[in-house]
């Protein structure tokens, strides 16, 4: 993989889990869990669609794809589609830093054992 087509497919796993930590702040500014019924759907869109954490997040996920396509035109799926597990070390990165979340030893053990089998995949 060349340092464009790994730029391309870093850039878009960032953007994922940049995405994923500000939804979460968006919900978290909500007030607790989204209860969707029938009876409060509009009012329920209306309150998610004005959290800006929410709407900067969407905008990462339109632009992650965006990217996302672009390096997948460079690789293989069976090189790239690994890369996003490095989205789950960012995003409980993220979570540990911006919002508060506890990363326990077992989840430390879990990431590292993710670094490892991506630095073995980019090294195929």
């Amino acid at each position: 993989m060349n340092l464009t087509t790994f730029a391309f497919i870093i850039s878009g796993v960032l953007l994922n889990a940049c995405a994923q930590v500000l939804l979460k702040a968006g919900t978290n500014a909500l007030g607790g869990a989204i209860h969707l019924t029938v009876g409060n759907a509009f009012e329920t869109f209306i309150r998610v669609a004005s959290q800006l954490p929410i709407l900067a997040g969407l905008a990462c996920y339109a632009l992650s794809l965006v990217v996302w396509i672009m390096g997948l035109s460079r690789t293989d799926v069976t090189i790239a589609y690994p890369m996003l597990s490095l989205g789950y070390v960012v995003a409980a990165l993220g979570a540990w830093m911006f919002l508060g979340e506890t990363i326990s030893p077992q989840r430390l053990l879990a990431i590292a054992v993710i670094m490892v089998g991506v630095a073995l995949l980019a090294r195929s």
